[in-house]
């Protein structure tokens, strides 16, 4: 029996509206005037308008030279529908409207963002809008003064704003052709600058960005922004200085010190999950490769516009092992316990996350003419939806199109909110019920 719109929980409705998102952009992209030359199949338009939607950046079809400006439009809407949400942009809507959020789409809200509570849905709905198009317009501007002169004033203009939502949203399409992303930019500043800032605060998530908003210092910033912040900084410090020591004299040993610094920096951000790269991904030594596979499987932070298990989540695992090695009870931050069920839901996500890369690598492996650690990179860059790429994605067949279509979507929703959207819930009386204590040898 099929449950009806009204009785869906707020997990099987957030997969249902990124699904139907998807399959009108399937439509729209397969229209014969969205591509150039012969109209787009439905697999290539489906595995596109997943990418876009789940904002991996991921293409088996060339973005700036297969489609016309209409399907470039349409990437562009679907990037930004998919980053934000489109309940988000529905709320929106309907206040604009002078319509009145029902309690229902304020718990629909709260599953996007992974808030603990009600309160606020809406001003937070209100919140990330408004900083979403003040971000990408200021962006927008600048990366206009840089693109004028080499692009002309219309191609300019329309490469600044693709660009800023594509890097906010952390998606990684680009319109410069040829699989080149951001190569020819590599010790530019002001693209670099522009195009990792937007990728950070993409990534951040919005509810640290209001964090930040409201308290205008780092001072007082609540127990999640601060742990977000610290690793967010960690992740980005650290793996930079380690790709300049290791790809100074490999990947990098083409460019000049700026080039080398700024090549270093961004391929650090980029992982996380934004997907543009401005060194050759298939040239990073195999240690390289690794470091950015490890990024990628962490990716952003909850209520952002990014994939993968999310910083905190790596933070909490982390820390669990941490206190299990010392024999603690609980995991400790700034003076305050984390419940012990975040804890189990972290563990959750981070073997739910790895089982599906297995597999959809399993599947890889399987289907296609490629060697592991092209397949693995491939896989886990799906799941976080990164976006990078060692340069197989559009030789996959169409089974493993279609493998990598579930891992977007999957990494898009979050693998344990699309598990809780399918399987079905469990007697509400059972976490109440309590179980005699039994003995299990582990280590």
């Amino acid at each position: 029996m099929k449950l009806s719109f009204s009785r869906m929980s707020p997990a099987q409705i957030l997969a249902l509206t990124f699904l139907s998102l998807i399959l009108v952009g399937t439509a729209l992209l397969m229209l014969p005037w969205a591509s150039t030359g012969a109209p787009v199949g439905f697999v290539d338009a489906l595995f596109t308008a997943t990418s876009a939607v789940c904002v991996t950046g991921l293409a088996v079809l060339d973005t700036g030279t297969r489609f016309t400006f209409f399907g470039q439009f349409v990437i562009m809407w679907l990037i930004q529908f998919g980053g934000l949400g489109l309940m988000t942009m529905a709320t929106m809507v309907a206040m604009v409207l002078g319509k009145q959020v029902t309690f229902r789409e304020r718990l629909i809200i709260q599953e996007a963002f992974n808030q603990f509570s009600l309160e606020g849905m809406v001003r937070l709905a209100r919140y990330v809008v408004l900083a979403t198009f003040t971000i990408q317009g200021v962006a927008a501007i600048i990366l206009f003064f840089r693109f004028q002169p080499q692009f002309g004033t219309t191609r300019g203009m329309w490469y600044a704003v693709f660009h800023s939502v594509s890097a906010f949203c952390n998606a990684g399409f680009d319109l410069f052709g040829n699989f080149r992303s951001l190569e020819t930019f590599t010790s530019d500043i002001t693209v670099n600058v522009v195009m990792m800032f937007l990728i950070i605060s993409g990534g951040l998530g919005f509810s640290v960005l209001a964090d930040l908003y409201t308290r205008r210092s780092p001072r007082g910033l609540t127990l999640h922004s601060g742990l977000v912040l610290k690793v967010t900084a960690l992740l980005i410090v650290i793996p930079a200085v380690v790709i300049g020591v290791l790809e100074w004299n490999g990947a990098l040993a083409g460019y000049d010190v700026t080039g080398r610094v700024l090549g270093s920096l961004f391929t650090a951000v980029t992982p996380r999950t934004a997907g543009f790269n401005t060194v050759p991904t298939g040239q990073l030594s195999y240690a390289t490769a690794l470091l950015v596979m490890m990024l990628m499987f962490i990716g952003a932070s909850p209520a952002s516009t990014g994939g993968g298990i999310k910083t905190t989540t790596f933070a909490l695992v982390a820390l669990t092992v941490v206190a299990a090695v010392k024999g603690q009870g609980d995991v400790v931050i700034r003076g305050r316990r984390i419940a012990q069920t975040v804890t189990i839901k972290c563990l959750a996500i981070a073997a739910i996350s790895l089982a599906l890369v297995m597999t959809t690598t399993f599947v890889l492996l399987v289907t296609e003419d490629a060697s592991f650690l092209d397949t693995v990179f491939e896989a886990i860059s799906a799941f976080g939806t990164v976006g990078l790429s060692r340069g197989i994605t559009p030789t996959l067949s169409t089974i493993g199109r279609l493998a990598l279509v579930i891992t977007m979507f999957a990494g898009r929703v979050g693998p344990l909110t699309l598990v809780l959207a399918i399987v079905a819930k469990s007697d509400p009386c059972a976490a109440s019920v309590r179980y005699p204590e039994g003995k299990v040898i582990v280590g």
